[in-house]
């Protein structure tokens, strides 16, 4: 499967980007990948050093002539968000990546493909494993952990690099050219809660399910406006207790925070008078959802198969307390843009809900390009869950990135893409957390820019990258290297 990939051009990064994907790397395990990485520059002779994060720096020469460019930091992430298709038999820490060409893209059997970002870890190994590709002096940054807390671009210290330009290659349309991003804060609320037997007698217990949905990336496909598996359980779930009656034992939906939530199932107890009543409601409720959804989300599905009735579930007062706060939590755009038509400003992805044997968590992704306001509704959040009893905890909070729209590689590579292929490249900032204003911290005169193949359906089963924008892309890199500016 994996062999038709390697004979894609150019076939140096397309074997690259193959030998990556043999190497499990999910966020927070990235040891493998790490030491892969590691081993790849050892073996080319270059100085190759990881620093106590994990980031892994290798440095290679200019090429003759090009000795007097400034030098470029080109700079990708090694983890990649791992989710796949409920029916995928498939155990992301120790197979690789299947993958298959299908016409002009490259997708992955029932899993993510890590495109995102292993396209541009690839695009940086082919450069430092090249013999003939003109490049002033390169620094490259591999850093860990972007897709779940940007732990490597927070942990790499000032000092370690010498470039004065930075070449970002995690942006996922091959006509935009990102000068800035949205920041982040994880918002994780937690408790416990009393059970109970059910309380009228013939219980019936079913299992609610809501799948088929979309998903994708919580940044750049928030403005979408796909269906939230969580949202749409829960807009179920409180119906079916205000009419039926209906108690519930579980709720387990929704998975990781950077990635919109598909799928949600709920174990309940219907009251056996209400059985075909409640049957007959989430079939209405299924025609319903699948006619407001139909554009966005045409394969979801509302199911409903009888189980064991539930010998425990949670108290009639707590479920009418999660519900609601549930249904208050925002989820999707809560604001554009003002300054910069079609930027999603601010938003909230309700990533995670589960609820089990006495205990319950939530998790959201609050995203902002502008920080005060990314506070601001993280506290709205966080206030709306502890008037339900949830202890609330906000961390992992990043910046997001001023653009920069003056700096000369932003003015460079404009030129170059306007020469190159007869357009306008989209220059702009997107929802989506970048590691860029992060590095920028501790390099604040660094210029930096981000830009990549197509992509779509990152940190989803749907995952694909275009064959031939990888070309594209590909060429626009090796001649921005070409004609990085000399040396001040």
């Amino acid at each position: 499967m994996n062999t038709e990939v390697r004979n894609l051009e150019p076939k140096a990064l397309w074997n690259n980007f193959a030998d990556l994907n043999a190497v499990p790397r999910p966020s927070k395990k990235e040891e493998r990948v790490i030491s892969f990485i590691k081993e790849f520059g050892e073996s080319l002779g270059l100085e190759t050093y990881v620093d106590e994060t994990g980031n892994v720096i290798i440095k290679k020469p200019a090429t003759k002539g090009m000795e007097n460019r400034q030098t470029v930091a080109i700079q990708s992430h090694l983890d990649m968000v791992h989710q796949k298709n409920a029916d995928t038999n498939f155990d992301f820490d120790t197979q690789g990546i299947e993958m298959y060409v299908d016409g002009d893209w490259v997708k992955a059997n029932g899993t993510t493909l890590g495109a995102d970002n292993g396209m541009g870890v690839a695009s940086i190994m082919t450069l430092l494993a090249s013999k003939d590709i003109a490049h002033p002096a390169i620094e490259a940054l591999f850093t860990i952990d972007e897709e779940t807390g940007m732990t490597g671009a927070m942990g790499l210290k000032g000092g370690l690099l010498d470039a004065s330009i930075m070449l970002n290659l995690d942006t996922e349309d091959d006509r935009e050219l990102t000068i800035g991003c949205a920041g982040g804060v994880d918002i994780t609320a937690t408790g416990r809660y009393e059970q109970e037997s059910t309380s009228f007698d013939g219980t019936k217990g079913y299992k609610l399910v809501v799948k088929g949905l979309t998903g994708g990336h919580s940044g750049m496909d928030i403005y979408l406006g796909r269906g939230n598996a969580n949202k749409l359980m829960n807009r179920l779930l409180l119906q079916a207790v205000q009419q039926f009656g209906l108690q519930i034992a579980v709720i387990d939906g929704g998975g990781l925070r950077n990635a919109i939530p598909r799928e949600s199932f709920a174990v309940v107890a219907v009251p056996q008078a209400e059985e075909a009543n409640f049957k007959a409601f989430v079939e209405d409720q299924k025609t319903i959802l699948k006619k407001e959804y139909a554009t966005t989300d045409p394969n979801l599905q509302v199911t409903l198969e009888e189980t064991a009735a539930p010998a425990q579930v949670a108290t009639r007062e707590f479920t009418g307390q999660l519900l609601r706060a549930i249904y208050a939590c925002p989820n999707g755009i809560y604001r554009m843009s003002p300054e910069i038509k079609h930027l999603v400003q601010t938003s909230n992805n309700l990533a995670r809900v589960l609820v089990k044997d006495g205990e319950y968590s939530l998790l959201c992704l609050t995203r902002s390009s502008v920080d005060t306001e990314k506070k601001d509704l993280a506290i709205a959040i966080k206030s709306a869950l502890e008037l339900a009893g949830a202890s609330v905890e906000l961390s992992g909070s990043y910046p997001g990135w001023m653009p920069k729209p003056d700096a000369t590689i932003v003015k460079l590579m404009s030129d170059i893409y306007r020469s190159k292929f007869n357009e306008e490249p989209d220059v702009n900032a997107c929802h989506a957390g970048l590691e860029c204003g992060i590095l920028g911290a501790n390099y604040p005169e660094m210029e930096m820019i981000s830009f990549g193949p197509n992509i779509r359906g990152a940190h989803s089963p749907d995952e694909k990258v275009q064959v031939s924008s990888v070309q594209k892309y590909w060429d626009f890199l090796l001649e921005t290297l070409q004609r990085v500016p000399e040396k001040v």
